[in-house]
């Protein structure tokens, strides 16, 4: 596989990106989202004479457990009826952003993952597995050493995975030659021509006598 197209770039999950692209992906990500989401309240709010109060986008949200929706907007100066409608519709207009902005996120981290040597599925480790162990050191109750311990340790251990996953996927350099899933994509890019072989090689066939023409014969 060579270079990746944009389109491979932005949704794609096949092939790597290095950090540099990573990092642009998660800020491009959000600042996509916020700001065609500002945009689409602000909108909203002026037609229902209602005001903006705030606009989140927390799109990586989407992948804790239990998964939480990946914005919210807040809306006021309106009865009641008229903030439930502007809710409702900013909330429609603005799922198909988020849906956008996170399949990005999710198909950079899976090249990113790539770029690393590593398969796609470290995903559920490092964005997925955190928030389940956080979920489930929420319903510990902790009233024996025994409960305390066991929190403490699924605690460290969420922490510790989404450490590794914040070194490994933005800070640590990719494979220097080309793995399974593609080619180094800091390697430079060959842009000789290479020699056709076939093409320069001409075969003359063997002349199986003089060459045409008139002889002339001289007698002694």
């Amino acid at each position: 596989m060579g270079k990746l197209t944009d389109n491979q770039f932005l949704f794609g999950f096949a092939g790597r990106i290095n950090r540099a692209k990573y990092w642009y992906a998660l800020f491009a990500s959000m600042t996509f989202c916020l700001v065609f989401m500002a945009a689409a309240a602000f909108a909203i709010s002026r037609i229902f004479g209602a005001n903006i109060e705030t606009v989140q986008v927390e799109l990586l949200g989407v992948f804790g457990i239990p998964p939480k929706f990946p914005f919210s907007a807040d809306f006021g100066n309106a009865d009641p009826e008229t903030l439930a409608l502007v809710t409702r519709i900013f909330y429609v207009a603005a799922t198909p952003i988020a849906v956008i902005g996170v399949w990005f996120i999710a198909a950079t981290t899976v090249k990113r993952l790539h770029d690393r040597n590593k398969s796609g599925w470290w995903i559920l480790a490092f964005l997925v597995a955190p928030g389940l162990l956080g979920n489930i050191v929420d319903r510990i109750d902790e009233e024996s050493y025994v409960a305390t311990a066991l929190a403490l340790s699924l605690a460290y251990a969420a922490f510790g995975l989404k450490a590794w996953g914040i070194v490994e996927l933005m800070f640590l350099k990719g494979t220097d030659e080309p793995n399974r899933f593609g080619p180094d994509p800091l390697a430079p890019i060959d842009t000789k021509p290479r020699w056709d072989q076939q093409s320069e090689l001409k075969f003359v066939p063997p002349s199986a006598g003089p060459p045409p023409g008139p002889h002339v014969m001289r007698g002694t």
